[in-house]
């Protein structure tokens, strides 16, 4: 891979951090900060490989920005073949987008003292957008679509998303604390204008 246009990164965290300071209205947040992502996954050229690893055992989550204030972060999710989350929650607003490959969403919701699937397995392929929160659905799990590849995803939450107390469920509805950390130590160096940005050729 060539030198990764982490202008499209950068672009992209500072326009998102401008539609923050002008709403804290979570659908207008969902609607914008989504057309927003869908043009960033549009293109698989930024992703610098360091945040693009897997790992045999379990998928990775890289972190690649996290606002200021800890109003939004940006992460890659990077899937092994066949890897996936257990049922768990987010309690924040968030937006994920397919870089590469594809993966199955499946929504659950509480029935009684249990969870049970709520709905179709959604299938996210590459360029596609989905969205979670306490407001529109929070609780999910997430597998690669693939056994033999694979597949990342980005995801932007509405906080420092390594750091929020979240839990995971079981189908008889039993919860367990966690928080999630990250994958890596360093981040992509967004804002060094030491070297001239790429020359864009084409959209």
């Amino acid at each position: 891979m060539s030198e990764p246009r982490l202008h499209r990164l950068t672009d992209f965290v500072t326009t998102l951090a401008a539609v923050l300071d002008r709403t804290s209205d979570e659908a207008k947040i969902l609607e914008d900060g989504g057309r927003l992502l869908a043009g960033l996954v549009a293109h698989d050229d930024w992703l610098p490989d360091a945040y693009a690893q897997p790992d045999p055992v379990r998928y990775q989550q890289y972190l690649l920005h996290c606002d200021s204030r800890e109003r939004f972060s940006v992460v890659s999710f990077v899937w092994g073949p066949g890897q996936a989350t257990p049922i768990h929650d987010h309690t924040v607003w968030g937006l994920i987008g397919v870089l590469r490959g594809s993966e199955l969403s499946q929504s659950y919701a509480r029935h009684g003292d249990a969870f049970a699937a709520a709905g179709p397995v959604h299938r996210l392929e590459q360029g596609q957008i989905e969205a979670v929160s306490p407001r529109v659905g929070d609780v999910h799990r997430v597998t690669n679509a693939f056994d033999d590849r694979v597949s990342i995803s980005i995801h932007v939450y509405g906080a420092n998303i390594g750091a929020v107390r979240r839990a995971t469920y079981d189908r008889e509805g039993r919860s367990k604390p966690f928080v999630s950390g990250y994958a890596n130590a360093t981040l992509p160096n967004l804002w060094d204008r030491s070297r001239p940005t790429p020359v864009e050729i084409a959209p």
